[in-house]
């Protein structure tokens, strides 16, 4: 056929181009290079076996099918999950936008100030709708929060709680069963005492040191939780309430009824429900809480010329600096799906909103009223869009759901003797009657034709909500398609993706996201199942997991796989559970010490802290290898305890090590288990395998090896892979049969976790087929021992493996620089910024370097633009050296340089505006500015504001002073 193969549209680097590439390396052939950098023991011998490489054309046709085999019944299930109204100026502009989703997390806050801006929009939309002072920017669902709920209330305990060993918590029984099921996977290793019970009846001493509740309740209730908070906070203990935020638009929020801590999830905000996400999962608490608030926070701050900026506040917090001392090993969010709910939030207003959510109120309560009539009882009596449906006499559960299979309606038969359903935005008219309809049938009666919906709020005025909401000038404007498309391209405008040049972030894999793998996440075919239908209506979505499944098992050489994990850290723990319960099922529960080399990314042992495993470090020696010796001295040493070994392959110092076998095979000696850490797969896919190596337990990164875009800092998604022996100990589910017989209670809310986003990475392999994943492995290595050979004379890398090799991505040693010219490893950084480029990796994992990767899409023509930038700041760095520049006043120290700075009618620099703004050619046909200058990190956290306020009173009414940031605090 005449179609194109993808491989060739994957890969930067035309075939034309290979031979002066392995030239530059020393090296005569593709093979003969790979076979010089990795280690000959751990290369296959046979290929992964994979079907024939589609062309975009076939696979687009192919998934196309497979999407109709799901059957989009009406879902009205709720439980989390709801029907909604995505918004077409959302879907094309930031969803289907690679200016949105290619780019990475916002780190580097100077050029980010677009995605950060809108994540500081939905942190206000989060605060405002829950009436607590501080939000985060999202995690990864709401059983995830709820957990991370749990543990932040565990660690907020008094001093005198955690001498006196207070570990309960009490659990209203009202909760969504599958935040109890996370609830309970995440309490058990940290020795948590869970309580269940009605809040009502529950006794609270000062043996607990928090409560979590549901508010709604699970069974749609609305309840007065005011005396049992102040019963909480008497011992002094917190509140933690699950809830919705459609329903806080129309209810008294948590905030104001003295909940400590509010979470849930923001799926209704516009999010498809896509067989269970990705969504976001929102989190907020009283300020007092905010030192140990879980995952990433947007805060104000200043640049250096003190116009406000947007940066990410409180970063101390981060498990790269705390490690086995953190407190949550979230590594991530779930930025786009917040910043597109914060866009609905916006694009509605206020006013919009509450127009939905009366909406769905009222037709529940006509809905209530007409059930009702027919004889059914409304157990709920005070609800927002739930209803508690207890069947009369002669009805039977399983009568009334043929009936409503037969309609293509789903609801909610989870629970005897009742059965639950939930109306949202999309519910109409039409669908109230055919609901009536088949209730009337089942009582064998026949429904009156509804032709209104209910105006009236069937709620008591005590829970209505009395407080304003998001009144700032962000949620008032933009509320024509034009305003609001003009101004998403504005955000967009000022952050660097991968639409506008290489991010050569190390340990980020930022490669090419697929134009094709991208297009079914806007199908209606995936995005309207809701996750706990049954099986038979997901057969499309079954079959690409079984399709994806079959080729991860071969990929890493193992037996079996979950996609439950929906974050690279979420798999790094579900790994470390499975091989928990795999040594408790064998009689040796004791063995909990998990050793990690001192190179580990800070979420390994943050993840082995949060698993209850005890974390010993093991050195590394001077060329960045694991230290062998060391390693076999405290296997020997622990192994009656130890549990279990985790090791990124290749290093996270980028190399491949050449006694990863040996190190394994100590570990099995002395009982552990491996887990790899999958985060650098992308130099292995297809030349070797974990299996192959010796690991018992792998996470890949889908959002980093197989393509899912990073969204700005989420969504991904981390399932793991497992042998065979530890294939009975998988990740269950509490409404879904899944995972092993005898696995641990689940890591997500939804079974398969953000299930529509597993269609990306099922389109990055089967268009890329067995020759085009091992082509893009080994382009990977090559174009980053390229750019190691190209800046020899000028950067030294800091280590390599045999033949004087790097992996897949270097360490840049920018130390040297400190001394020679007072020039930092963050100067360089914010001066790439100038030439156009994204930071690489700052200080990790090694203090004063760079890490970076290029992967294997980008073109050798921006690998020489690179190169030149790098080259070209090592001159600017030695004329400072040689005194040609002055020390203070130079190009690096006052980078970047925006455009306000350069057009200035003063300007007193020591260099001329040229070499600031245009340092090489080219540059300006296609100059990217800074919307901000160097951004000061401790002003923000010092003046903590983590809402859009302040950017309002900037962006509308003109500049505002840093005196007036100050006393906005």
């Amino acid at each position: 056929m005449a179609f194109d193969k993808f491989v060739n549209r994957h890969i930067g680097p035309r075939d034309s181009e290979i031979d002066s590439m392995l030239k530059t390396v020393g090296s005569d052939s593709l093979d003969n290079f790979i076979n010089e950098t990795v280690p000959s023991s751990i290369i296959e011998d046979k290929s992964l076996d994979l079907p024939e490489a589609m062309s975009e054309f076939e696979y687009l046709n192919h998934i196309r099918k497979m999407g109709a085999e799901n059957k989009q019944y009406r879902s009205f299930i709720g439980m989390g999950y709801y029907g909604t109204a995505s918004l077409s100026v959302i879907i094309r502009n930031v969803l289907e936008n690679p200016g949105w989703y290619t780019s990475y997390t916002p780190y580097q806050a100077e050029i980010s100030q677009g995605r950060l801006e809108a994540l500081l929009n939905y942190q206000t939309m989060v605060s405002e709708l829950t009436a607590l002072e501080l939000a985060n920017a999202s995690l990864l669902d709401e059983a995830t929060a709820g957990s991370e709920a749990m543990i932040m209330m565990y660690n907020a305990r008094p001093r005198s709680a955690v001498k006196a060993g207070v570990k309960k918590l009490f659990v209203d029984e009202s909760i969504f069963p599958q935040t109890l099921d996370v609830i309970l996977t995440r309490a058990e290793p940290l020795g948590i005492e869970l309580v269940m019970g009605d809040f009502k009846e529950q006794e609270i001493d000062d043996s607990f040191f928090g409560a979590i509740i549901q508010y709604p309740s699970s069974d749609g209730d609305i309840r007065d939780y005011k005396s049992f908070v102040d019963r909480v906070h008497e011992v002094k203990a917190l509140v933690a309430a699950g809830t919705d935020l459609m329903s806080l638009v129309m209810l008294t929020p948590p905030g104001e009824w003295g909940a400590d801590i509010a979470f849930g999830v923001n799926q209704r905000f516009g999010l498809p429900m896509g067989y269970g996400g990705p969504h976001a999962g929102f989190f907020a608490s009283r300020e007092s809480l905010k030192r140990s608030m879980p995952g990433r926070i947007i805060g104000v701050s200043v640049d250096a010329n003190g116009k406000p900026a947007l940066r990410m506040a409180l970063q101390t917090r981060e498990q790269h600096i705390k490690r086995e001392r953190a407190t949550s090993n979230i590594c991530t969010a779930q930025a786009l799906l917040a910043n597109m709910s914060g866009m609905y939030a916006q694009y509605h207003g206020p006013e919009g909103l509450k127009r939905i959510a009366m909406h769905i109120h009222g037709s529940t309560c006509t809905l209530k009223e007409e059930l009702e009539k027919l004889g059914y009882k409304i157990a709920n009596k005070q609800f927002f869009d739930t209803l508690d449906v207890r069947l009369p006499e002669g009805v039977q559960s399983s009568d009334l759901e043929k009936l409503c299979l037969a309609k293509e309606i789903n609801l909610n038969f989870f629970y005897r003797d009742k059965v639950m359903l939930s109306l949202d935005e999309i519910t109409t008219l039409d669908e109230i009657n055919t609901l009536l309809e088949i209730f009337a049938e089942a009582a064998g009666k026949k429904a009156a034709k509804v032709t209104s919906i209910c105006e009236s709020v069937c709620i008591d005025d005590k829970f209505i909500r009395k407080s304003d909401f998001l009144q700032q000038e962000a949620f008032n404007r933009y509320h024509s398609e034009t305003d609001m498309m003009r101004y998403l391209k504005m955000l967009e405008g000022r952050d660097i993706s991968l639409a506008y040049s290489m991010i050569p972030l190390g340990s980020c894999t930022m490669k090419l996201n697929p134009a094709t793998s991208m297009f079914p996440l806007s199908w209606p075919e995936y995005g309207n199942i809701h996750p706990f239908v049954a099986e038979d209506q997901a057969k499309g979505y079954h079959k690409l997991m079984d399709e994806l499944g079959d080729a991860l098992r071969k990929i890493t050489g193992f037996d079996a796989v979950s996609f439950q994990p929906n974050s690279g850290a979420a798999g790094e723990y579900a790994g470390l559970m499975v091989i928990r319960q795999y040594h408790i099922k064998r009689g040796e529960g004791h063995r909990d010490i998990v050793l990690i080399p001192s190179s580990a990314h800070g979420t390994n042992p943050a993840s082995g802290v949060m698993a209850g495993m005890k974390v010993v470090v093991v050195e590394c020696d001077d060329n960045g290898n694991v230290d062998v010796a060391d390693l076999r001295e405290k296997a020997e040493k622990y192994k009656d305890k130890l549990a279990a070994f985790m090791i990124t392959y290749p290093s996270t110092h980028g190399v491949f090590e050449e006694a990863i076998m040996e190190m394994n095979e100590i570990i099995h000696k002395n009982g552990g288990q491996v887990y790899m850490d999958g985060a650098n797969m992308n130099a292995m896919v297809g030349i070797s395998t974990p299996g192959k190596i010796g690991a018992d337990v792998c996470h890949l990164n889908l959002h980093k090896t197989f393509a899912i875009p990073h969204g700005g800092g989420g969504p991904g998604m981390g399932p793991i892979g497992v042998a065979s022996h530890l294939a009975d100990y998988l990740p269950t589910h509490s409404l879904v049969n899944t995972g092993g017989k005898e696995g641990t209670t689940a890591i997500a809310a939804a079974p398969y976790g953000s299930t529509s986003i597993l269609t990306i990475s099922h389109a990055y392999i089967f268009m890329l087929g067995n020759e085009g994943l091992v082509k893009s492995t080994k382009m990977a290595i090559l174009n980053a021992n390229y750019l190691a050979s190209s800046l020899k004379g000028s950067f030294d890398v800091l280590y390599k493996g045999k033949n004087d090799r790097v992996g897949h991505e270097m360490i840049i040693d920018c130390r040297k620089f400190k001394g020679e010219a007072g020039v930092s490893e963050e100067d360089i950084a914010k001066r790439l910024m100038d030439y156009g480029f994204h930071a690489p990796t700052l200080s990790f994992p090694v203090h004063g370097t760079l890490m970076v990767e290029p992967t294997e899409s980008e073109p050798l023509s921006e690998l020489d633009r690179f190169i030149k930038a790098m080259k070209s700041i090592y001159n600017e760095i030695q004329e400072i050296k040689e005194g040609k520049a002055d020390k203070e006043d130079n190009v690096l120290h006052n980078s970047p340089h925006t455009a306000p700075m350069v057009v200035t009618d003063k300007w007193e620099h020591k260099y001329s505006r040229e070499k600031a703004a245009y340092p090489v050619e080219g540059l300006s046909d296609n100059k990217f500015w800074t919307a901000v200058a160097r951004v000061d990190n401790g002003y923000g956290d010092r003046n903590l504001v983590c809402t859009c306020d302040p950017i309002d009173s900037y962006r509308f009414e003109g500049e505002v002073s840093m005196q007036e940031l100050k006393t906005d605090k």
